[in-house]
């Protein structure tokens, strides 16, 4: 078999944790930032679980992660 290609985006967006799951950042927290709360803004910076329903296409993308 041939060596799958990682997607090299995905993998800039995603890392797996220990425990096997895909964590990802929040969009919307680049610029345009006066017109947000300080609450919305604290919020957009935790990272966040990727949703169940797109767990397979990022495992696609990420074969060796």
């Amino acid at each position: 078999m041939p060596k799958l290609k990682t997607h090299r985006g995905a993998a800039k967006r995603f890392r797996k944790t220990a425990t096997g799951k895909f964590v990802r950042q929040h969009s919307h927290a680049r610029h345009i930032l006066t017109s947000k709360t300080s609450k919305r803004k604290r919020k957009l910076d935790q990272s966040e679980l990727v949703a169940p329903a797109d767990i397979k296409r990022v495992r696609a993308l990420l074969p060796y992660a």
